[in-house]
C-alpha cells in the first residue's frame, strides 16, 4: 500500500514582492529611488538598477552616508527607499536614522533586509536581533512586519505614501502565505486575527505568523482554542485589539524573530500591564544568538509550533 502524499506548502522570500512592488511603483512614480549600501543583489535591486539605472544610488558599505544622502533627497521632493541589511541598516546607520530622518520628519522609507536570525551562518555580527527594539524607541518612526508577500506589497505601497519615516523589516527566511484576504492584507495600525479564540491568544508577527498558527493547530487537539493574531504594525500598536485579547482569552504569548527585551513582547506587556493584566509569556532570543542555520536558530530558542505550544501549556498550567 503507498503511503499517502504529502502537501507541500509554498513558501516565499518576501524580498521578491518588495522588489516587484517597488519597480511597479516608480514606473508611476519618478520621485520614488533605491539608495543601498552596495546590496543590489541581496536586497533584490538588480531589475530596479536595470530598469532605473539613474534612480539607484549605491554609496557602498557605509550605511550613515547612506541614511544622510537618503535625507537630502527627501529634503529634495524624492522619495527614498533605503535598502540594506538589517543589522547595518539598524545598527551602523541607527544615529542617522534618528536624526536626519525621524527627528526631521522626512519621508525615508527604510528597508530592512534579511532580518532576524536568516543569515545564520555568519554568526552573531550578522544577526538583527535588536532592531524592534532600538526602533520602537525613537519618536516619529513607524515600524512594519510584513508576515508574508501579500502584506508586503501593501505595506510598501503603504510607505511609498505615508509622507513620514517608516521602517519596514522585510524577510528573507521563506515563510508560506498567511494572508487569508489579500485585498485587507494590511492597513497601517492594525493587526490581522487570523483564529478567533478564547483559551488563551497567541500574538506573532513575520515569519512567526505561520508557526502561530500550526501551534494553535496543535493546541486545539489538546482542548484549547487559542485565537492568533498577526501584528504587522509593531508601531504604533493596534492597542485596542490586544487590550480585547487580554480580556477576553485571559493569556497571551508572542513570539517575534528578535530579542525578547524591547520588541513586540514588550511593546504587547505594556499595554497589557495599563489595561488589562493577565499572565504572559515572551518568546524570542535571549542573549546573542549563537552561529547556525535560520532553521536551527529558530528551535534553538524555541521559535517553533512546538516552543509556542510548550509556552501556551505552561501559561495554562497543563
Amino acid at each position: 500500500m503507498n503511503a499517502p502524499a504529502v502537501t507541500k506548502i509554498e513558501t516565499f522570500d518576501c524580498r521578491q514582492a518588495f522588489s516587484e512592488t517597488l519597480i511597479e511603483l516608480a514606473q508611476s512614480d519618478p520621485r520614488i529611488v533605491a539608495v543601498c549600501n552596495d546590496s543590489v543583489g541581496s536586497s533584490n535591486l538588480l531589475q530596479f538598477q536595470k530598469l532605473f539605472p539613474d534612480r539607484l544610488i549605491n554609496v557602498g558599505i557605509a550605511e550613515q552616508d547612506m541614511i544622510g544622502v537618503s535625507a537630502g533627497l527627501a529634503n529634495g521632493g524624492f522619495v527614498p527607499f533605503v535598502c540594506g541589511a538589517a543589522p547595518f541598516l539598524t545598527g551602523r546607520g541607527l544615529e542617522q536614522i534618528k536624526v536626519d530622518a525621524a527627528y526631521n520628519g522626512y519621508h525615508i522609507v527604510l528597508c530592512g533586509m534579511s532580518p532576524g536570525m536568516a543569515y545564520g551562518e555568519l554568526g552573531p555580527t550578522h544577526h538583527s536581533i535588536e532592531d524592534l527594539s532600538w526602533l520602537r524607541a525613537i519618536d516619529g518612526l513607524a515600524v512594519v512586519v510584513p508576515a508574508d508577500p501579500a502584506q508586503t506589497c501593501a505595506a510598501v505601497r503603504w510607505a511609498a505614501k505615508a509622507g513620514t519615516p517608516a521602517y519596514l523589516r522585510i524577510g528573507r527566511t521563506k515563510a508560506p502565505s498567511v494572508s487569508p484576504d489579500e485585498s485587507k492584507a494590511f492597513a497601517f495600525g492594525q493587526v490581522n486575527v487570523l483564529r478567533q479564540g478564547s483559551s488563551l491568544t497567541i500574538v506573532a508577527t513575520g515569519i512567526l505568523v505561520s508557526r502561530a498558527l500550526e501551534a494553535a493547530d496543535a493546541l486545539a487537539e489538546k482542548g484549547l482554542d487559542a485565537r492568533v493574531i498577526n501584528v504587522s504594525t509593531i508601531k504604533p500598536l493596534d492597542e485596542a485589539a490586544i487590550i480585547a485579547a487580554a480580556r477576553e482569552t485571559g493569556a497571551i504569548v508572542t513570539a517575534e524573530e528578535a530579542t525578547i527585551e524591547g520588541g513586540l513582547g514588550a511593546a504587547v506587556a505594556e499595554v497589557v500591564v495599563r489595561n488589562a493584566p493577565v499572565p504572559m509569556r515572551i518568546l524570542g532570543v535571549k542573549g546573542f544568538a549563537p552561529t547556525g542555520s535560520a532553521t536551527y536558530l529558530l528551535d534553538h530558542f524555541g521559535l517553533s509550533r512546538d516552543g509556542i505550544v510548550a509556552a501556551a501549556l505552561e501559561l495554562k498550567g497543563q
